[in-house]
C-alpha cells in the first residue's frame, strides 16, 4: 500500500506486517530473551524498546517504520511477554538489559542501529545510548521518564490524582493509612511478600491506575486488567521503581547527557501526558542541545497509540529515512 492510500484510509501506521525471523536468545543469568526481526532485512536497522518496565513489543510496534527501508528489531524485556522466566525479577536490572540490546546487536551482526522508546522504553534507551553512545546512530524517544524521584513523587505521591482523584482514590484504598506516604514501597511489600492471590489482586489495582490514564481521552474506566499479566507487570515495574532504575544517582541520565549530544535525537511528547508530564521531555530536550528536536503534540496524553503521537512518530521515522537518501545504513 502506497503512502498516500495508507494516509487516506485515517491511520498514520504503515500496515501490519509479519516478522522475517523470530528467536529465543540466551543471555545468560538463566534468560533467554524473545526477539524478532521484520522488513527489510538489508535496511536500516532500529531497535524497539518497550514500555513499564514489565510490559512487552506488540504487532503495533512494528508499524511506525517503512518496511521497505527499515529492518526492525523487536525484543520482550527480561521476565517480560515471551522472555523466560516470565515475571522474574532475579539478575534483572537495568544494566542488564542493557547488555541484552548489546548481546542482541553484536547476534544479528548490527554495527550500529537507531533506538526507538518511549515512556520505560525512552529511559532504557537513553540509558543505552549513554553507555553505548558509539552504537546509537539516531533516537526517537515518546512520553520521556528520566527515572528521577521528582516522576515517581508526581505519579505515586498523588500529584496526577489530584487530576483523577476517583482513581487516585481507589490505588490508595487498599494500603492502610499508615502507609499511604510511601505507596511504592506498601505495594511492595503485597506484591512480593504475600501470597499469589493477594499479589494478582495488588498487582491488578497497580496496573489499572497505569492503564487509567494512559490517553488523554480516557475516562477511567479500564476494565480489569488480566491477573497474570498485572502481576507480572506490575511485579516487575515495582521492583524497578523501588530500587530507582538501578542508577547510582538521581538525575544520572541528564548529569551524562554530554556523552550522547552528538546523537540526533527526537522527542515526540504528549502536552497532557499525565503519567509522564511534559516538563522532562523539556528538560532533556534544553539538556541535549541542538542535536534535540522536540514535538509537543497538542491534544495527546501518554499511549503510544493516541493518533497525534503516532502521527508525529512515523514522520519524524520517515524524515530520518529519507535524510539517509536510500543508503540502507548508518555511516
Amino acid at each position: 500500500m502506497d503512502r498516500n492510500t495508507q494516509q487516506s484510509s485515517g491511520s498514520a501506521l504503515y500496515p501490519p506486517i509479519d516478522p522475517f525471523d523470530q528467536r529465543m536468545l540466551d543471555v545468560g543469568d538463566g534468560h533467554k530473551v524473545y526477539v524478532e526481526q521484520c522488513g527489510n532485512p538489508h535496511g536500516l536497522p532500529v531497535v524497539v524498546v518497550h514500555g513499564g518496565p514489565g510490559g512487552g513489543c506488540s504487532p503495533m510496534m512494528r508499524r511506525f517504520f517503512d518496511p521497505a527501508i527499515w529492518r526492525v528489531i523487536l525484543f520482550d524485556q527480561r521476565g517480560c511477554g515471551r522472555s523466560r522466566p516470565y515475571a522474574s525479577v532475579r539478575d534483572n536490572t537495568t544494566w542488564h538489559l542493557v547488555a541484552d540490546m548489546e548481546h542482541i546487536r553484536e547476534t544479528l551482526g548490527i554495527d550500529r542501529w537507531a533506538v526507538f522508546g518511549g515512556s520505560w522504553g525512552a529511559t532504557l534507551s537513553l540509558i543505552y545510548a549513554v553507555t553505548h553512545p558509539d552504537r546509537a546512530a539516531h533516537l526517537f524517544l515518546r512520553g520521556v521518564f528520566l527515572m528521577e524521584q521528582r516522576e515517581l513523587d508526581w505519579f505515586y505521591g498523588g500529584g496526577a490524582g489530584q487530576f483523577w482523584p476517583e482513581q487516585w482514590d481507589r490505588f490508595c484504598a487498599l494500603v492502610p493509612q499508615q502507609e499511604r506516604d510511601d505507596l511504592i514501597a506498601a505495594y511492595h511489600r503485597r506484591l512480593f511478600d504475600s501470597p499469589v492471590h493477594e499479589q494478582t489482586r495488588f498487582a491488578r489495582a497497580w496496573a489499572a491506575w497505569e492503564n487509567a490514564l494512559a490517553s488523554v481521552r480516557s475516562q477511567g474506566q479500564t476494565g480489569e486488567p488480566n491477573g497474570e499479566y498485572a502481576r507480572a507487570f506490575s511485579r516487575l515495574e515495582n521492583h524497578y521503581f523501588i530500587n530507582h532504575g538501578f542508577l547510582e544517582q538521581d538525575g544520572w541520565i541528564r548529569a551524562n547527557l554530554d556523552r550522547i549530544r552528538h546523537i540526533p535525537t527526537v522527542i515526540v511528547q504528549g502536552r497532557y501526558d499525565m503519567i509522564c508530564p511534559p516538563r522532562s521531555a523539556q528538560l532533556l530536550a534544553h539538556g541535549m542541545g541542538s542535536s534535540a528536536v522536540l514535538h509537543m503534540v497538542p491534544f495527546a496524553g501518554h499511549a503510544l497509540s493516541e493518533p497525534g503521537i503516532a502521527s508525529q512518530l512515523v514522520k519524524s521515522v520517515d524524515r530520518v529515512a529519507t535524510a539517509q537518501d536510500g543508503l540502507l545504513r548508518f555511516e
